[in-house]
């Protein structure tokens, strides 16, 4: 026994100290200080919300560049820039005239997804013609009729009258493209149809801010990714306080945060087999444009896993270290995560709102519908959150401690599959709305 115990005795100390060294290299990252010290960046009232397509936005995006550039990420694209740009096309519809079947068409019954200033088509143009079902999810089937990029008719059914209207936020904000798509509330097979509309159009500009980690070896050409959206609501109409400022601290300043933090902890560990891609979007909040952006430009089967992280800054419905993850079930991500956080004080749980469809309503979303095990983490008690979408979304109602415990836990249990130890399955795309 007492040879045993000698032998035992070095490994046993190499592992004590690999613990301790863990530990060291950890705190200074991951603590109340540095998260406040990026959220007061981010969020303060000098930000004034970080609205798209405000002087304020470009703020904060040369903040975000700042800390990549510090942490030592590479460009996007090897560029000198961590920007990754794209151009937003703002259509405003003037007029419509037309018919489907012999079914007038006006402004309440369609919406069009151009870049056209006139667009005139009929059953000769050459479109394909698509259909919306009863029952089917009304947004997530638009966005991929537009993600096709292929000229479309597409037919919707009319028990979706009500929500129909809603498609128009698609059609005031688009990427610019070549290709057109036009959404009819109809219930008629479409054999005879022509229309014809002007629009005013408007192109603007936005950049999501992206740095990378190369990885080593034959995993470089591998990825995993670390996001969050960095624009909010900007200034609005002043609440019962006079607060005009939707700081956005919880949603999503503290996502964009945990980018940033855990940018930093992956750049001094440098183990990563895999490369990471460390990315801030815009453009969320009018229908998560930068995020769709972001996703087109890599070939899915490329990417291992995403971590998406929206609103982490109040406690979770179990109280502190724990958060939840949307489609939990739909890969074996979060088992990985819990592995690795086995013996820890940290839990991951499915997500508690199901009927909030918000593996759906996150930047995660455009991945995942390809098939790649991406996942949004969160701790938002989105049933009781009053501060949700309103002024009162400022720091001095953050958790800042249980938030650094949270960005910890993502660090740690994501080694595995940032170092090419470990692959989540894939999404089925076939289960998906």
């Amino acid at each position: 026994m007492r040879i045993i115990n000698l032998i035992l005795l070095p490994g046993l100390i190499l592992l004590l100290a690999s613990i301790r060294l863990q530990a060291q290299d950890t705190d200074p990252i991951f603590n109340a200080n540095a998260v406040l010290t990026v959220e007061n960046s981010l969020a303060s009232d000098s930000m004034r919300g970080r609205a798209v397509f405000t002087p304020d936005i470009e703020r904060a995006a040369d903040y975000i560049e700042s800390q990549f550039r510090a942490a030592g990420l590479q460009t996007w694209n090897g560029t000198d820039s961590y920007r990754q740009p794209f151009s937003m096309i703002r259509a405003k519809l003037l007029s419509i005239s037309g018919t489907v079947d012999g079914m007038p068409l006006n402004r309440d019954s369609t919406v069009i997804i151009s870049s056209t200033p006139h667009l005139q088509l009929d059953e000769h143009s050459g479109y394909n013609t698509g259909f919306i079902k009863a029952g089917e999810d009304l947004r997530a089937r638009a966005l991929g009729y537009v993600g096709e990029k292929k000229n479309y008719l597409v037919l919707v059914d009319t028990s979706f009258s009500k929500t129909f209207p809603r498609l128009n936020r698609l059609a005031g904000q688009q990427f610019k493209s070549d290709f057109n798509v036009v959404f009819v509330l109809a219930t008629t097979n479409a054999a005879h149809y022509s229309l014809t509309a002007e629009q005013e159009i408007k192109e603007s500009k936005l950049a999501n801010v992206v740095g990378i980690l190369p990885g080593k070896g034959k995993l470089k050409k591998e990825y995993v990714i670390f996001s969050g959206h960095y624009d909010h609501l900007g200034v609005r109409n002043p609440d019962a306080r006079g607060d005009s400022i939707y700081n956005g601290a919880n949603d999503d300043a503290s996502g964009t945060t945990a980018v940033i933090l855990l940018a930093r902890y992956f750049d001094q560990l440098k183990n990563n087999g895999r490369s990471i891609v460390f990315a801030a979007f815009t453009a969320e909040e009018i229908g998560e444009y930068g995020s769709q952006y972001f996703s087109s430009q890599f070939d899915p089967a490329a990417v291992m896993a995403m971590f998406n992280i929206e609103m982490i800054g109040l406690p979770s419905k179990w109280g502190a270290n724990s958060a939840f993850i949307t489609g939990y079930e739909r890969t074996d991500m979060a088992k990985i995560l819990e592995k690795n956080l086995a013996g820890s004080a940290f839990t991951f749980y499915p997500d508690p709102y199901p009927g909030q469809n918000l593996f759906y309503r996150s930047d995660n979303a455009s991945l995942a519908h390809k098939g790649v095990p991406a996942h949004t983490i969160s701790t938002t008690q989105i049933d009781i959150d009053k501060t949700y979408h309103t002024p009162e979304d400022e720091i001095g109602n953050l958790d800042l401690k249980n938030m650094a415990a949270i960005i910890k836990a993502i660090a740690i249990s994501s080694k595995t599959i940032v170092e090419g130890k470990d692959t989540p399955s894939r999404v089925d795309t076939s289960q998906l709305k």
